[in-house]
């Protein structure tokens, strides 16, 4: 049991640093070299850990990590109030449609997506980690979070991933205010260049945010002027899943 509760604390680790090296993890925990490597080997046999495809000295998490929260998922109330919703959204604006359920403050996971018939459309994989500063999807989880969490999210730097992100703490704390105020969030290429969103949460009873539902397109077909409409559908479908899920 002593094996185990330590391989769990190495892979959470992992996850919270990768791609981190053997000797970062063992001033981590203070334990010898031998140790810390045996069970990474363990794991990546396993296939909860991998090492990094550019750096072989660096660990990172393995894919069966990022499939076990969707897998669990698809067999969940929410994972099955989510599913026609979102397929009549896709198809009243023929866009990609992604559900995603925040993993505490460390982003948003990719739990399902429905794909428009677009040949150019963007992707988003099953297990798909993205930052919540960053996101649409990340900007309506942590607009209904408590104050104290925003607080601890904003008391870190925040990543820069292109000139749009929001990377002051002020300034994010005000887009939250507005996202709340209007019921959606929108990345416009905050994230990924090219890449446009508009989502809305998915509440439960007390008002926390479970998951959050998006349309997702490129840059090229984002119109500005059908904000309003795309800002609507979304929180109506958005709406509608908390409902079914609420039952």
């Amino acid at each position: 049991m002593k094996s185990l509760t330590r391989s769990l604390r190495i892979l959470e680790a992992v996850a919270q640093h990768q791609p981190v090296t053997v000797g970062e993890l063992t001033k981590i925990f203070g334990l010898p070299k031998s140790t810390v490597q045996r069970t990474l080997v363990t794991l990546d046999e396993a296939g909860w850990l991998r090492a990094n495809r550019r750096d072989t000295t660096r660990w990172e998490v393995g894919a069966r990590v990022l499939a076990v929260r969707p897998a669990a998922l698809q067999g969940s109330s929410l994972f099955a109030a989510a599913r026609e919703p979102m397929f009549r959204l896709r198809d009243t604006l023929n866009e990609t449609i992604h559900l995603t359920v925040p993993d505490a403050l460390h982003g948003v996971v990719v739990v399902d997506r429905v794909d428009c018939d677009h040949t150019v459309r963007t992707f988003h994989a099953i297990g798909d980690i993205s930052p919540l500063h960053a996101t649409a999807t990340g900007h309506a989880v942590l607009a209904h979070l408590p104050k104290s969490e925003v607080d601890e999210l904003t008391a870190g730097a925040l990543e820069g991933f292109g000139q749009e992100t929001i990377t002051d703490a002020a300034e994010l704390r005000a887009e939250l205010r507005r996202v709340r105020d209007r019921g959606y969030a929108v990345n416009h290429n905050q994230y990924r260049p090219g890449v446009c969103a508009i989502a809305a949460p998915v509440l439960d009873e007390d008002g926390t945010p479970l998951a959050s539902v998006a349309v997702s397109m490129p840059d090229s077909r984002f119109d500005p002027g059908r904000l309003a409409e795309l800002g609507r559908l979304v929180t109506d479908t958005a709406a509608e899943i908390t409902a079914r899920h609420l039952g």
